[in-house]
């Protein structure tokens, strides 16, 4: 196949599976759909059903293909092992019934590391021992997903977690055979954490086996990170802008892209306040227009 562009479910704001304010799965499935999308991501899991033949007719009904799911959990806090691994199996199970293939891991927001999101040197690092710990969870279930599953894993570096900064995906990556973990890129949270995409993927274009696409204004960027924003409070000021008017070069992604020869899903993922200003129908209609127009 060559490359393919898709949505997901946090770009109407649904990052939570019991989240009240989220929007119904099928109306997210008909918007993405009428925004000219032919794929999707699971989101969190238990947001859509997990009865596969309910999930695979509609999906079927508005010729969407799932492309792959999150598992968005907190791979730091030892105690909290068996929510990630009841998240990790029951993601899995779901993406292996509808013959989906990425299986995306996401270090989640930390209350230590939430106050210097994008503030790689005021941040708070692990210590060896924590670190060491930390990487076999996530060995643990990136081994699971590729062996047990069959799925291609990528690890996704996130704002405001304990794997944010580039320093810490390349240490990680150096320290989890290839094998079994890949990269995730997500183009925003590069951005946001204070480094350049465009040439973290030129070094890494080999191990990038799945793209999130998110932009990122700068002047919201710039704000933030001074006032010390938290992760959620930064979306709602729209920090995560439409593809195109922010900071990220999408031109020069695509051509790092076409020169690799990547073969794919390029999934945009513009995160949002499920209850904000956003009107999640018209910004999935206007990057999709975007990404059309430089060639995708």
């Amino acid at each position: 196949m060559a490359m393919e562009i898709g949505n997901a479910p946090c770009s109407w704001g649904v990052e939570f599976a019991d989240d009240p304010r989220n929007p119904p799965w099928l109306q997210v499935l008909d918007e993405c759909a009428a925004a000219g999308y032919r794929g999707i991501e699971l989101g969190p899991v238990g947001y859509m059903p997990e009865d596969a033949e309910i999930l695979r007719d509609a999906l079927a009904q508005r010729d969407l293909t799932l492309i792959g799911g999150v598992v968005f959990r907190p791979f730091h806090d030892p105690d909290k092992w068996d929510d990630v691994l009841d998240g990790s199996v029951r993601t899995c199970k779901a993406l292996k019934a509808h013959g989906a293939d990425h299986l995306v891991l996401i270090d989640s927001i930390s209350e230590r590391r939430a106050p210097t999101a994008g503030r790689a040197d005021e941040a708070v690092q692990m210590d060896q021992a924590e670190w060491s710990a930390y990487v076999d969870r996530i060995r643990t279930i990136a081994k699971m997903g590729a062996e047990e599953y069959g799925l291609t894993v990528g690890m996704h570096a996130h704002a405001a977690g304990f794997m944010d900064f580039e320093p810490e995906l390349e240490r990680l990556l150096d320290e989890v055979d290839e094998d079994i973990l890949k990269i995730c890129f997500d183009t925003g949270h590069h951005s946001y954490a204070g480094f350049d995409p465009v040439a973290f993927m030129k070094r890494n274009i080999g191990r990038i086996s799945y793209m999130h696409f998110k932009d990122i204004d700068p002047v919201v960027k710039a704000d933030v990170i001074a006032n010390q924003t938290g992760f959620y409070d930064a979306c709602a000021q729209g920090i995560f802008c439409n593809l195109g008017d922010g900071d990220v070069d999408f031109p020069a992604v695509r051509q790092i892209l076409l020169d690799a020869g990547f073969d794919g899903w390029c999934t945009v993922e513009q995160d949002c306040d499920p209850q904000g200003d956003t009107l999640p129908m018209a910004d999935a209609k206007a990057n999709r227009t975007y990404l059309e127009s430089i060639g995708f």
